[in-house]
């Protein structure tokens, strides 16, 4: 029986092998430096976290045609829960206690890293030859323009979302969720699949939700590509923080080739079925998700 953290609760998304053994190791660490709070878990298997006594499994499949909308699902139940859930990427760690965080009491979105949209997007002058990055920002644009945000664009924000807090404001969040789930399959279906960063700032803004950065101070994490820059800036020590490296490249890189092969097929066929499903679901706000 968990005696829930009456502050705040983690949730994050776990579909698949690897992503579920990632997240026990997580639960595990939560258990251990952060006792009494809870951590949901979205997941396709939550019979995996049974013997977990701090998780919250939810059944889910996925929803988009990938993954990375769907974490708005993890955050809603969390919200049923706690007035705060702190959304955590299942492949980080938390690596010592967890100190008292008292900056989770302000409402609206605690993020570790966001950027102004025009921050984030001056790169597409820099680099004129990444398509990703120029397609990205014309969708982004235009999300905006449908949600009649386009004017703001200056103030707008775009979240890194790797690990970021809600915190309920009067109902604002429950609108902030409605948004993201309106804006996810635009993205999707326009072909920018990772673009969850751009459609928490943009979803935060319509429902009038604050975003703002955060040092989140009493949650110390481990994070590949954040621990590498840490490392290289000499804020971290390589040699202290490779058994973390090893363990997560364990997980995540030691599969077989059939293994692989066969999960790729598993996603393309998921991704296919769910992109049919969102032609037939947007139909039904045909000018928003159709008309430019």
């Amino acid at each position: 029986m968990i005696q829930n953290n009456p502050e705040f609760c983690f949730c994050s998304l776990a579909i698949g092998q690897q992503y579920r053994a990632l997240a026990l190791l997580l639960a595990q660490d939560i258990e251990k430096y952060s006792p009494n709070t809870a951590f949901i878990i979205l997941t396709d298997k939550p019979q995996d976290f049974r013997h977990q006594s701090n998780v919250i499994a939810y059944k889910h499949q996925q929803q988009g045609i990938k993954c990375y909308h769907d974490k708005r699902f993890a955050i809603s139940k969390g919200l049923l829960h706690c007035d705060s859930c702190i959304y955590i990427d299942a492949d980080m760690r938390i690596i010592s206690p967890m100190a008292p965080i008292e900056w989770i009491h302000e409402p609206g979105i605690a993020a570790r890293a966001c950027d102004n949209m025009p921050k984030k997007y001056v790169k597409i002058t820099e680099k004129k030859d990444d398509k990703k990055l120029q397609k990205e920002y014309i969708i982004t644009r235009q999300a905006a323009k449908k949600l009649d945000l386009d004017k703001d664009w200056g103030n707008l924000k775009f979240v890194y979302e790797y690990l970021f807090a809600v915190t309920k404001d009067n109902g604002k969040e429950a609108k902030f969720i409605e948004y993201w789930g309106q804006l996810a399959p635009y993205f999707e279906l326009n072909g920018v699949l990772d673009g969850e960063g751009n459609a928490i700032g943009l979803a935060a803004a319509k429902a009038g939700l604050n975003i703002r950065w955060s040092e989140m101070k009493g949650i110390p994490f481990f994070k590949d590509r954040t621990e590498l820059v840490r490392v290289k800036k000499g804020e971290s020590n390589m040699k202290e923080m490779s058994a973390y490296f090893e363990k997560q490249q364990q997980l995540e890189y030691s599969h077989s080739m059939l293994t692989r092969i066969y999960k790729k097929c598993i996603n393309i066929f998921i991704a296919l079925v769910n992109l049919i499903k969102l032609r037939f679901y947007t139909l039904n706000n045909f000018d928003f998700y159709y008309r430019h």
